[in-house]
């Protein structure tokens, strides 16, 4: 553990029970993984369904003990920070709309992780919430409006005002691009790296989208069936890989006719890249 890592995974193994009482089995979703998000960046998960990716997020939130091994936040286990943890850890859900309760003005929603803590004057929440609004492009008339009254971009732009009103250390967007048309990604990636050069949040991009990890990320990791096939800086993911997974993904993907055609440093309209 290196003082720059805000979350360490260390030979992280994740066990659950399947099957009827009577017949129980164990599967394992995570086979003794490391992985590390460091201060500032973002290191994308990528992988087919299945393969593990929210486990490890959910890991991450401290929702999941692991069955093995350590996951340490700030190189302290989770259970160190009870009562803590309020704030520091946020998420950013694929389907937006899930995570925003119908029934609530847009203002309202933003607002609820500083109300439920108790500890900030309604002026200051308010004047808060108009704040993470404009952060994300929206102005404040949208705060009384109701999630059915957006679109589904800004509904995700309202989700990661609602994620990033904590000032949390480090955010996990869950597939969080993958329900928006293309022209809309770019537009909430290049919202994501705006914020994080600006705030300085960690980030876990969970994705099956080669390009918008290529994108947005300055690490990547393959998941293969819970077993991490590949580790390094993004880069790699427009080098042909060594791993016959990873292989399979590029070029299921094009990534690497795309960088034979042009080396060009990558660009947004490269999206659209998935398994």
């Amino acid at each position: 553990m290196t003082a720059d890592r805000l979350i360490s995974l260390e030979k992280v193994t994740k066990r659950y029970a399947s099957g009827p009482p009577w017949a129980r089995r164990a599967v394992t979703a995570l086979n003794a993984i490391d992985l590390a998000i460091g201060n500032g960046e973002t290191l994308a998960l990528v992988g087919e369904s299945g393969s593990g990716k929210t486990t490890v997020g959910r890991l991450c939130l401290g929702l999941l003990e692991p069955s093995a091994g350590r996951v340490l936040l700030e190189g302290r286990p989770f259970s160190a920070w009870r009562g803590k943890l309020r704030g520091r850890l946020a998420t950013v859900l694929q389907h937006p709309r899930w995570s925003l309760n119908p029934r609530l003005r847009i203002g309202t929603s933003v607002a609820e992780p500083l109300v439920v803590g108790g500890s900030t004057g309604r002026r200051e929440v308010s004047a808060k919430v108009t704040e993470m609004l404009a952060s994300v492009g929206l102005p404040a008339e949208m705060e009384r409006r109701y999630p059915h009254e957006l679109s589904g971009g800004q509904c995700q732009r309202v989700a990661i005002a609602r994620a990033l009103i904590t000032a949390p250390r480090l955010i996990v967007f869950d597939e969080a691009v993958s329900a928006l048309d293309v022209s809309v990604q770019a537009q909430v990636l290049n919202l994501i790296k705006d914020l994080q050069q600006q705030v300085g949040f960690s980030a876990l991009f969970i994705t099956h989208d080669l390009a918008a990890a290529r994108y947005v990320a300055s690490e990547i990791a393959v998941l293969h069936r819970g077993t991490l096939v590949e580790s390094g800086p993004a880069s790699r993911l427009y080098q042909a890989s060594s791993h016959p997974y990873t292989r399979g993904l590029q070029e299921a993907g094009g990534l690497l006719d795309r960088a034979a055609q042009n080396p060009a440093p990558f660009e947004v309209a490269d999206l659209g890249v998935g398994l």
